[in-house]
């Protein structure tokens, strides 16, 4: 037993790749005829080994044909292949690095020496880039709930005695109660009438053509007295007008909301019987309750309501922007948090959401965006703070979103996964989701998750998915493109053989980050170019 040849080895794959913060490796192994003692016993460990440090994955046993035990045997004349799986966690020094298989051997009881063999250099640490391209992702935001026209209402209701029309005056008091609330509604400033309706009913007894009249009548009568007041008052609005014979619908809702004897009884001759004569005999034949309803539904049910519809207009963009700036207390929450809104300014976006907290301290979403702003910023530990206290306020989805990202970022894929799962319901989940995919090497689900985002990280999941096309168009539309963006479209060029696309992205990567020269240099992704003139003069 001696050296053996790195010929008598391969890996899969050729380059090692970090995928899920692993480094997993396939080695196929062959030792030869005439090889392996049949006393012989060999112990094969693989070991990436670099400069100041190495990893030793799982060792494998195998055993000559006269040595008694459970592993493989290799057989002396023919010789034997193996298959080894091997898995290194993954640290950045990785990256320059060799992957070798060491022996331990003895004959009998006699150690051999078998020199180690190197099987594979280096590795592609790509998926590793999550840890910056995560700073592209967009962090859910507490959003505003702000109308600007808000739909108001007020109702009042006209009654009526049993088979009578006319109004009487002690319903006309009503009339000029509801009067005098549309003139005030018309006078304010900020209001503004949408209509006035009147529906008139008649309670479902006594047959539907005398309740047809009954219920015509009635909506007439109002609508005289509604238009009269409305022209005193010169008011122009429009009165739509309807009217139902026989209000069925309301007297299920009373009979429904009331403690009456026998209540499921009726509920249920309304629910078999769809006939207004036979509904009203069925019911009348109930006579131990009949009294009742005659007594205390029936009435209610005869009557004409009264409906002011309403627009409550807010303040003008300029008005809220100009008091968010000189004196915030006026503005509701909703409007504060709208300010914020009207800018770009992430300064002026960081004032408006700092105010809101002091004015309204209860309120989670003004502490959750100002996370937001220093996520955005590449402050971690500042985002991570006011995440923290959004979530003492309130355990919402944005939030608990937010603090994904941030465990993404400090490589706590766990605690990402737990807050992510707590996240249903933001509109930036889904990239939130294809950016822990890729975290866990689940590239494919990852591009799924993602979608149409255009961001580096949804780049980097269709770049490692082997979707260049669309990594590229991806790239290039990235909001907030930095020097990850030109890195990403210089990796695209390296595996489209693309040399000018390399090339010119690096050196717009270098030109804003210089320290991705270094990390370009040992870069397996640019192996290829490790001897190109203009590559190294990027990266030197």
């Amino acid at each position: 037993m001696g050296e053996l040849s790195s010929d008598y080895f391969t890996v899969t794959p050729q380059v090692l790749e970090a995928v899920g913060g692993k480094v997993p490796a396939t080695i196929n192994g062959k030792f030869p005829e005439k090889y392996f003692k049949k006393k012989a016993v060999v112990e094969v460990t693989p070991v990436l080994r670099w400069e100041g440090g190495e990893a030793k994955g799982q060792p494998a046993v195998f055993q000559g044909e006269k040595v008694e035990g459970n592993d493989q045997t290799i057989s002396y004349k023919a010789g034997g292949s193996y298959t080894m799986k091997t898995s290194f966690d993954y640290v950045p020094e990785m990256a320059k690095s060799e992957l070798y298989l060491e022996f331990k051997a003895k004959v009998g009881k006699k150690e051999v020496t078998i020199p180690a063999v190197k099987v594979a250099d280096g590795v592609i640490s790509t998926s590793e880039l999550i840890g910056q391209t995560l700073g592209s992702a967009n962090p859910a935001n507490g959003d505003d709930a702000f109308q600007r026209i808000i739909k108001e209402k007020y109702d009042a209701n006209i009654m009526f005695l049993i088979q009578q029309a006319n109004i009487r005056s002690s319903e006309l008091k009503t009339a000029k109660a509801f009067n005098e609330e549309v003139k005030n509604i018309n006078e304010a400033a900020n209001k503004k009438i949408s209509n006035i309706e009147i529906s008139a009913y008649a309670s479902p007894d006594g047959g539907v053509e005398l309740n047809t009249g009954l219920a015509e009548n009635r909506q007439n009568n109002t609508a005289k007295v509604i238009n009269k007041d409305l022209k005193k008052s010169k008011i122009e609005a429009a009165v739509d007008t309807k009217y139902t014979a026989q209000d069925w619908e309301g007297f299920q809702e009373l009979v429904s909301k009331s403690n009456i004897q026998d209540k499921e009884l009726i509920l249920r001759v309304l629910s078999m019987y769809q006939d207004p004569a036979q509904r009203e005999q069925e019911i009348k034949n109930i006579s131990s309750v009949y009294k009742t309803l005659a007594d205390e539904i029936l009435p209610q049910l005869r009557r004409s309501r009264l409906t002011l519809n309403y627009d409550v207009i807010g303040k003008s963009d300029e008005e809220i922007a100009s008091l968010a700036d000189s004196d915030a207390k006026q503005l509701n929450i909703e409007e504060l948090l709208y300010a914020a809104t009207l800018t770009n300014d992430p300064a002026k976006q960081e004032a408006i959401f700092t105010k809101a907290t002091q004015i309204y301290p209860n309120d989670y979403r003004a502490y959750n965006n100002l996370g937001k702003l220093a996520y955005q910023a590449g402050n971690l530990d500042k985002a991570e703070g006011y995440f923290k206290k959004s979530l003492s306020i309130k355990d919402s989805a944005e939030a608990n979103m937010n603090m994904g990202l941030v465990a993404l970022r400090k490589g706590d894929k766990a605690a990402a996964e737990t807050y992510l799962g707590k996240a249903s319901g933001t509109k930036e989940l889904n990239e939130a989701l294809g950016n822990l995919y890729i975290a866990q090497g689940q590239y494919e689900r990852a591009v799924n998750s993602f979608g149409d985002s255009k961001t580096n990280s949804a780049a980097l999941a269709q770049i490692l998915a082997k979707d260049y096309n669309k990594a590229k168009n991806t790239l290039a539309n990235v909001e907030r493109p930095d020097a990850y963006t030109d890195y990403l479209m210089a990796v695209v060029g390296a595996r489209t053989n693309n040399t000018s696309m390399v090339t010119e992205n690096l050196k717009k990567a270098v030109a804003k980050d210089s320290s991705l020269a270094k990390k370009a240099a040992t870069d397996l992704e640019f192996a290829k170019y490790f001897t190109n003139a203009d590559f190294m003069s990027i990266v030197k």
